[in-house]
């Protein structure tokens, strides 16, 4: 019986250190992050409040923070022992080819990169530059306040934000969409503000790239956004996860970004007007792309303007009223302003006001839509759907 006991408490023994063995080490803690903020273009008057609120982040969350101007920091052997590096604005040519390798070998090594706001107006001629930051910034409407909708509400970055979150910012527009590459984290809706012009418009995400793992916000313009917590603490999720200190999926994701907006569908085909081929048309036999959705805003007066949700783009007279129907302005203007007629059938019909003629379907739908007529027929009939 001695001999069972022994055995038994021995077995025990063993299994507890095996289950102890197995278990997964706690990730590390973020102890050190180095701030860039060089600019060689544009500079923005926030840096000093960004610095100064990662500073704050970090003596709140156990991490020292090193903010520099100087790109002869990134050295191979300086650079070891940062978990994080972050980009602050830094806007132009910032490092040069020793020092990208340098840092390239450092994100390899499975370190972290964040940036902020401008960090994608930054290394235009370094193409592996442009895969961490996910997209290069093309161009901005002035401040303004605008709604974000989050769309993974699972990441540390994310987790404390509401579903529908209205901020004032400078909000950037991208060259490319980065949704391909990147797990989108929040996205902008461009109905709910002017002059953005990508669509499906993500504003920030996170992806592993290149060994190692980089989040990026294109929230930041402002002074003011430093002191918004919302801001600051998606800024130390965003810092946490690419330091390893924390998990999230940030690989792309499998759903198709949300279709929004007001389909048009010509009353005497039953085809849904689209942007597809470039001119407006009623061919498409579905509204599931943003290429047949369109932000009907509301002028006043009984006039409105049609904005694509593809490109982000007003629908213009073109030509004036000679040639056909293109999303292809942004701005409002006498040729992007439409009365809106509402028929008694439930149907409506478009008159551009700029020279009084109604949009028609033209040839039957099969070919591009066109403000060329004097009065209201068949073809000059829609209905809208959400």
């Amino acid at each position: 019986m001695r001999r069972l006991v022994a055995a038994l408490a021995g077995l025990a023994v063993v299994l507890v250190a095996a289950l102890y063995a197995a278990a997964p080490a706690s990730a590390a803690p973020v102890t050190k992050v180095l701030v860039i903020s060089k600019t060689a273009g544009f500079r923005h008057s926030s840096i000093p409040n960004g610095i100064a609120a990662i500073q704050q982040l970090g003596s709140q969350n156990g991490f020292t923070v090193t903010a520099t101007e100087d790109a002869n920091q990134f050295t191979t052997t300086n650079l070891a022992q940062y978990q994080v590096v972050v980009f602050l604005s830094t806007t132009g040519d910032v490092l040069n080819a020793t020092q990208q390798t340098a840092f390239q070998s450092y994100i390899a090594s499975g370190k972290g990169y964040v940036g902020v706001h401008a960090a994608a107006d930054t290394e235009y001629d370094w193409s592996w530059y442009g895969g961490l930051v996910g997209a290069y910034f093309q161009s901005h409407p002035a401040i303004q306040t605008a709604t974000l909708r989050v769309e993974d509400n699972t990441n540390p970055a994310t987790a404390h934000l509401p579903a529908n979150w209205s901020r004032s910012d400078e909000w950037y527009n991208y060259r490319t969409n980065p949704r391909p590459n990147v797990r989108v984290l929040v996205r902008l809706d461009e109905a709910t503000y002017s002059g953005g012009s990508m669509g499906d418009h993500p504003i920030t995400w996170c992806q592993n790239y290149g060994g190692g793992r980089a989040f990026y916000t294109g929230l930041g313009h402002t002074e003011a956004s430093y002191t918004e917590s919302n801001f600051t603490r998606m800024l130390l999720g965003g810092i946490q996860w690419a330091g390893g200190a924390v998990t999230a999926t940030c690989t792309p994701g499998t759903t198709p970004p949300p279709v929004t907006g007001t389909a048009v569908r010509a009353l005497a085909n039953n085809k849904f007007v689209t942007t597809s081929a470039g001119n407006l048309i009623a061919s498409a036999t579905a509204a599931s792309t943003n290429n047949e959705r369109f932000d009907v805003i509301d002028l006043g007066g009984g006039n409105v303007a049609l904005r694509s949700k593809a490109n982000g783009m007003y629908v213009c007279a073109e030509n004036a009223g000679a040639n056909p129907l293109v999303a292809n302005r942004a701005a409002i203007g006498g040729w992007e302003t439409f009365a809106r007629i509402n028929n008694s059938d439930g149907t409506v019909s478009f008159r551009a006001q700029a020279n009084g003629r109604y949009v028609v379907a033209e040839n039957a739908g099969a070919a591009a839509l066109i403000a060329n007529r004097t009065a209201i027929g068949p073809w000059e009939k829609f209905a809208l759907t959400s």
